[in-house]
């Protein structure tokens, strides 16, 4: 019996439809993606990136096309089964951090882990292993508004870790940060893929697409292959 699919998208499609007009953002997109790899999509803006990464993080849903995530067709799920997938299988990173101002680092890291019903002791200890893994545990009980910018993009890609998701879906991850720091972050990205994490980012800086091990570009909703990193 073969193992099941990880992640393939095959010609998918997104048209959004403005009374008599529609807009074709997707054409045909064509994606697989093996467990440990680490993605770059990269692509300019308009192009239509944005609604490719709404779809794989089930934000959205293709207009045709198949979506497959661990052996899963996604366009045949319930949106409470889409509301499961995105608590459980994807770890959001935004290009800005969105901690909750009124959460410490240590309980906007816990988050999504008391949304899963995770006991109180359990998620701590999880937050706090995590803190201490993006090198701020010593800044736990602090609040966002006490951190730096670079700062609380780690304790955002603590958050997206805590629940061990299959994918960590990154959005112009360092887009907000200088590049000093954008560095550091990528470097944290760069230690992550090689314990084997699943990264897809998505970028329109081909210098920080660089930094992934495969890239893709994206152009008016079409999907190509870019080659490795270490060639862009």
């Amino acid at each position: 019996m073969s193992e099941p699919t990880f992640f393939r998208m095959e010609k998918i499609n997104k048209i959004y439809r403005m009374g008599e007009q529609q807009a074709h953002v997707l054409n045909d997109v064509n994606l697989v993606l093996e467990e440990g790899e680490y993605l770059s999509v990269l692509g300019p803006s308009g192009s239509g990136k944005s609604t490719l990464m709404n779809i794989i993080g089930c934000l959205d849903t293709a207009t045709s096309g198949t979506y497959i995530l661990n052996g899963r067709e996604i366009e045949d799920l319930s949106e409470e089964e889409l509301a499961r997938i995105r608590s459980r299988e994807i770890g959001f990173i935004f290009q800005n951090s969105q901690l909750l101002p009124r959460l410490t680092a240590l309980k906007n890291v816990e988050l999504p882990l008391i949304y899963a019903g995770v006991p109180p002791r359990e998620r701590k200890k999880r937050a706090l292993s995590l803190l201490e893994k993006v090198g701020l545990l010593d800044w736990q009980d602090h609040f966002p508004n006490q951190l730096s910018g670079g700062q609380q993009q780690r304790v955002a890609i603590a958050r997206a870790l805590v629940g061990n998701p299959s994918i960590l879906l990154a959005d112009e991850p360092t887009g907000a940060l200088d590049q000093k720091t954008g560095r550091q972050v990528m470097s944290l990205f760069q230690e992550l893929s090689g314990e084997g994490r699943t990264i897809i980012m998505i970028t329109h800086d081909m210098h920080i697409a660089g930094y992934a091990r495969r890239i893709v570009r994206i152009v008016d909703g079409v999907l190509t292959e870019g080659g490795s990193g270490e060639d862009a």
